[in-house]
């Protein structure tokens, strides 16, 4: 994800040093204070947002925002002030007034969200920062949306449990691939039994990154590269794993137990520093040999005894995938390389894909989903998913992902890195929810007391293709 923030003081060896603690922690026991899965905060007839971190991803979700009717965009925040002086102009282009302007220092979020006239603090730096700024926004009597992931530690994921139930203000981890259209065909052909009882699901991030970790300009402080440098486990779960667990109805009648994850070596990232660092001194800190392993494979059981692989290769020369695998008992379905759908020995024809997307197409991609790609964002995924957040604030209802599906989602992350450090040997998986995942309620596929939300018309055509997520 791009950032502008700066990258200072990664506690990258203090991740690895913190693998048992963080294990350690997964068995805490939490007496939930209040429960956020259902919960519907005061609507808010006008959503006030401040953005965070203004590079690649805050950028793209500023202009998808000035979309948005209902939306005023009243704060925008990065260390460099260019950065923001950029989206100005974008707000002036669109029409709107001019945000308030928070730059030039590593901790002006903080005022930011301080402001009082501000709602929803919207979070896109680099990943160290997720956790303390949505703490902080909550603290402050904000609603946060954070990128992915929520949180990097088993810590982090707590903290960010118990600051939304003790301050009731939403925590919704920005997973825009639950938004994706073949995603949330599957969600509703599950919803309404065509996959017949679900008994196993995968996912992945598998996407060719080797040479954008090692580029000087891509992420400030190469704060991605050090993540891969110190960190063996699945880095980046929560793409492939967030529309599984939807489809499982994962925290909402069913929940992790336990999983386990094994990681090849690795076979490049090191040789490329070394090469790098040969040719340019920048890169003589990086000429380690504790990257993480090409391939990760992360195997989840869940309550009920359903499985979930989930896999991590940003390194290899592969053509991008998530998979996005579903199987039933009475069908399956899978994404990559082209959406299929089969319940016998073959893949449906054309023809019977077209019925199943006319039967089967859930309301929200109806109401917006051409809007949606008009406006664009990975295809319009990310438009879809910024529409329903502020339409659920607008409409008091609640959103479609809740603080634990932001820590239970994150915390794979540190758990896999136990399990590789151990051989591969099972760890548990929390229960953010404290039981309450027994009776909360699955995922709402209509519109039911929302979709009142207007969008602006746009003319622009997105052209950004799956591979750039």
């Amino acid at each position: 994800m791009g950032t502008g923030m700066l990258a200072t003081g990664l506690a990258s060896q203090a991740a690895v040093n913190n693998v048992e603690t963080n294990a350690e922690r997964s068995s805490r026991k939490h007496n939930q204070r209040f429960n956020m899965s259902g919960y519907a905060a005061p609507k808010l007839d006008k959503v006030r947002i401040g953005f965070v971190g203004l590079g690649g991803r805050g950028s793209g979700a500023v202009e998808r925002m000035a979309y948005i009717e209902g939306v005023e965009i009243v704060g925008l925040c990065d260390l460099y002030e260019d950065r923001v002086e950029k989206m100005e102009k974008l707000l002036e282009k669109h029409g709107l007034p001019r945000a308030k302007s928070y730059s030039g220092n590593k901790d002006a979020w903080k005022q930011m969200c301080e402001d009082p006239d501000i709602d929803l603090i919207y979070i896109t730096t680099h990943w160290e920062l997720h956790t303390p700024i949505a703490v902080y926004s909550m603290e402050n009597g904000k609603h946060a949306a954070t990128e992915v992931p929520a949180a990097r530690t088993i810590d982090e994921c707590w903290q960010l449990v118990e600051t939304s139930e003790r301050t009731r203000k939403h925590c919704m981890m920005l997973e825009n691939c639950c938004y994706d259209f073949f995603e949330l065909l599957t969600l509703n052909m599950a919803r309404q039994g065509f996959f017949g009882e679900i008994v196993h699901g995968e996912g992945a991030y598998i996407h060719n990154l080797l040479n954008e970790n090692f580029d000087k300009n891509k992420y400030v402080g190469m704060w991605r590269l050090k993540e891969n440098q110190h960190r063996n486990g699945n880095l980046y779960p929560t793409h492939g794993l967030g529309p599984v667990c939807q489809i499982m109805d994962i925290n909402r009648g069913d929940k992790m137990e336990y999983l386990t994850s094994m990681s090849s070596n690795d076979f490049q990232m090191a040789a490329k520093a070394k090469e790098l660092a040969a040719k340019d001194s920048f890169y003589n800190e990086f000429t380690t040999d504790h990257y993480r392993g090409n391939m990760n494979t992360t195997t989840i059981r869940t309550q009920k005894g359903r499985t979930i692989v989930v896999q991590h290769d940003v390194t290899s020369p592969r053509v991008y995938s998530r998979i996005h695998l579903v199987s039933g008992t009475k069908g399956m379905a899978c994404k990559y390389p082209d959406p299929r759908v089969s319940t016998s020995h073959e893949w449906f024809k054309p023809e019977r894909m077209k019925e199943l997307e006319e039967k089967y197409t859930p309301e929200i991609v109806k109401r917006i989903g051409e809007m949606a790609k008009k406006v664009g964002g990975h295809g319009g995924m990310d438009f879809m998913m910024d529409w329903r957040l502020i339409d659920c604030l607008r409409n008091g209802l609640p959103l479609d992902q809740d603080v634990y599906d932001a820590a239970l989602l994150s915390c794979i992350l540190p758990l896999s890195e136990k399990s590789v450090a151990n051989r591969s040997n099972s760890v548990d998986v929390p229960d953010f929810t404290n039981g309450s995942w027994k009776t909360n309620a699955p995922v709402e596929l209509t519109l039911k007391g929302g979709g009142t939300t207007g969008v602006k018309e746009s003319k622009k055509v997105d052209t950004t293709k799956q591979l750039s997520i």
